[in-house]
């Protein structure tokens, strides 16, 4: 039995569409909820329907496919949906990413005549438990377009008691006053060079070295900054990422990740500089082109993620 943000659909009834609440992805614009529905097929497995709009003011289409990023954010969504409703979790708890990865075809992500239509098949594995709610989950997401796989994605987040977050993050748990006393963003790069369009949607600033660029926050942005938070969010990072991959390959023709591998060591917060660094990977095992990207904050890294991309043809 499917279930949508209006209950349960019996047989034979007509499926009336919507997205699930916004409350349940932790997104305050119904605009940016891209999940429609879910259904649990087993113990910890579950059904996940989606959709794509054709057009997004910052996951914009290139060449005539989606922006792979959208798969990210989506994947992002599924977490605080599953833990809300399959496993009982408040709101108010909070988010913690730790590891994703995705990889993707390309070929698949083509823009049609309608919204693309999404199902994603999730297993929850690798609990841990704290008076009877998850506190950290991996998920295993096989992503399905019109019937055919499209993506995988492996993540595992945890998750945090308001108290429990209060007390981690002491002075910074304040989230209004902390987010009203972030800095202005850098000067940013041009935005050709990172493959955007607006400037508005450019995360790097001028770069520093080769490839070293600070990272641009902007919490006016109104899709990156949905709502106050307390650090940067995970998709920034994400962002910057891609965009970092871009910068190096100093190609006037847009480039898609195809693949990210993302380990996120500790929160990026505001008051503080933070460099985004972009090297070739050269580990045993990676592929041709593969980039290795960090983010360093305080001299230590805050991110890692090794980006394949390829370019659109």
């Amino acid at each position: 039995m499917l279930v949508t943000a209006h209950g349960s659909i019996s047989a034979g009834a007509p499926a009336l569409t919507t997205t699930v609440p916004r409350e349940y992805v932790h997104r305050a614009a119904h605009s940016e909820v891209f999940l429609t529905g879910w259904q649990r097929t087993g113990a910890h497995d579950f059904t996940i329907t989606a959709q794509w709009p054709r057009s997004h003011s910052f996951y914009t289409a290139t060449a005539g496919l989606h922006d792979p990023l959208m798969l990210c954010e989506t994947v992002r969504q599924t977490f605080p949906l599953l833990l809300h409703t399959a496993y009982g979790t408040p709101l108010g708890h909070q988010l913690s990413w730790s590891r994703f990865s995705y990889a993707l075809n390309p070929h698949a992500l083509h823009v049609g005549w309608t919204p693309a239509e999404l199902e994603l098949r999730v297993t929850c594995s690798e609990f841990v438990l704290r008076r009877g709610i998850p506190a950290a989950v991996s998920l295993d997401i096989a992503v399905f377009r019109e019937g055919t796989q499209i993506a995988v994605a492996d993540t595992r987040f945890g998750c945090i008691a308001p108290a429990v977050y209060r007390r981690v993050r002491a002075e910074r748990s304040d989230v209004r006053s902390v987010f009203a006393a972030v800095p202005g963003p850098v000067a940013p790069l041009a935005p050709a060079l990172v493959g955007r369009d607006n400037v508005r949607d450019v995360v790097l600033g001028r770069e520093e070295g080769p490839g070293r660029w600070p990272l641009r926050v902007d919490t006016a942005h109104p899709v990156l900054f949905d709502h106050p938070v307390d650090h940067v969010p995970g998709m920034v990072l994400l962002e910057a990422a891609r965009q970092a991959a871009h910068a190096v390959r100093h190609s006037a023709q847009p480039v898609l990740p195809t693949s990210m591998d993302v380990t996120f060591h500790r929160y990026v917060e505001f008051d503080s500089p933070c460099l985004i660094e972009a090297r070739p990977d050269t580990s045993p095992g990676s592929a041709p082109g593969t980039l290795r990207v960090d983010a360093v904050q305080d001299g230590q890294a805050a991110f890692t993620a090794e980006v394949t991309t390829a370019p659109v043809l």
